[in-house]
C-alpha cells in the first residue's frame, strides 16, 4: 500500500489542553497518524503522564506546561518546541473553559476568565507559532471553536462570544497567512461525552434535552472530533483554509 493521505509521520504538533477530554483524544489521534506531540496543559505532572502514554505509540513527545493566557509562557512553549524539534508543523488550539451563569449575574472576572482562555490564548499561540510557520513557509493551525460559535444558547454568554471570536480569528488569519502556505481552520464540535462533562450529561433530563435537539439523536464521540483534526492537519487539507467544520450531529443545520 502507498502512503496514506492522512499520514503525519515526522510532523510536529502542539496540542493545548492535551491531558483531558477532547484534547487528549486529538493528541492520541495525531500520534497514531505519526506526528510527534508537544503535550500542553497547566499541570506539569499531567503533561508528563500523557507524554509518556503517547510515547508508547512510537512517536517523540515533549511535555511542556504552559499557561495559555500568558504571553511569556506561550513564547517559552514555542521556543522549547523549536529547540527540541527544529520546527512546528501543526498547532491545535484546544484549551478552553466556560461558566454557566445568567448574563445579569456575570462578573467581570467571569467574562475575563473565559475570554482570556478561549480567545486571547488562540491569538497569542497562533501569533507565536505563526512566526515560526512563516519562516518555514508552511503550517497548519486548527482552532477548536464550538457549534455555539455559530448559534446561540442561554446562560453561557462569554462562551458564545469567545467561540464566535475564534471563528472570525480563524478566517482573518487564514486570509493573512495564505501567502505563507499556512492553513488556518476551525472545528466546531457539538456535545461530546468527556470525563469533564460526564456527570452533567449523564443526568437524564439534560441527556434527553440535548439528544432531543440533535438531529442524529445522540452525543458525539471524541474520536469523531479527533478524526477531523487529523484531516485538517494532513496534506489532504492543503487546499482547505478559513473554514469551520461543524461536527455536531446536525445541530447547526436546523
Amino acid at each position: 500500500m502507498g502512503k496514506s493521505i492522512f499520514d503525519l509521520t515526522g510532523k510536529v504538533a502542539i496540542v493545548t489542553g492535551a491531558t483531558k477530554g477532547l484534547g487528549h483524544g486529538m493528541a492520541i489521534a495525531l500520534a497514531e497518524a505519526g506526528a510527534n506531540i508537544v503535550v500542553v496543559s497547566r499541570t506539569p505532572h499531567e503533561c508528563e503522564s500523557v507524554a509518556k502514554e503517547i510515547a508508547g505509540l512510537g512517536v517523540e513527545t515533549l511535555a511542556q506546561p504552559c499557561d495559555v493566557t500568558m504571553k511569556a509562557s506561550i513564547i517559552e512553549l514555542a521556543n522549547k518546541t523549536i529547540e527540541r524539534f527544529g520546527k512546528i508543523d501543526i498547532l491545535v488550539n484546544n484549551a478552553g473553559t466556560a461558566v454557566t451563569i445568567p448574563s445579569e449575574d456575570l462578573t467581570e472576572e467571569d467574562w475575563d476568565k473565559v475570554m482570556d482562555t478561549n480567545l486571547k490564548s488562540v491569538f497569542l499561540l497562533s501569533q507565536a507559532v505563526g512566526k515560526q510557520m512563516i519562516v518555514q513557509k508552511h503550517g497548519k493551525i486548527i482552532n477548536i471553536a464550538s457549534m455555539f460559535g455559530l448559534v446561540g444558547d442561554k446562560n453561557v454568554l462569554p462562551y458564545l462570544a469567545s467561540k464566535g471570536g475564534v471563528i472570525q480569528l480563524t478566517r482573518g488569519l487564514a486570509l493573512e497567512w495564505a501567502k505563507y502556505n499556512i492553513q488556518v481552520n476551525a472545528v466546531a464540535p457539538g456535545y461530546v461525552m468527556t470525563p469533564i462533562n460526564q456527570k452533567e450529561l449523564s443526568e437524564e433530563k439534560v441527556y434527553k434535552y440535548i439528544t432531543g435537539k440533535t438531529p442524529m439523536r445522540r452525543l458525539g464521540k471524541a474520536e469523531e472530533i479527533a478524526g477531523a483534526v487529523v484531516y485538517l492537519a494532513s496534506d489532504s487539507a492543503s487546499y482547505t483554509t478559513g473554514t469551520v467544520l461543524a461536527i455536531d450531529g446536525g445541530w447547526t443545520a436546523q
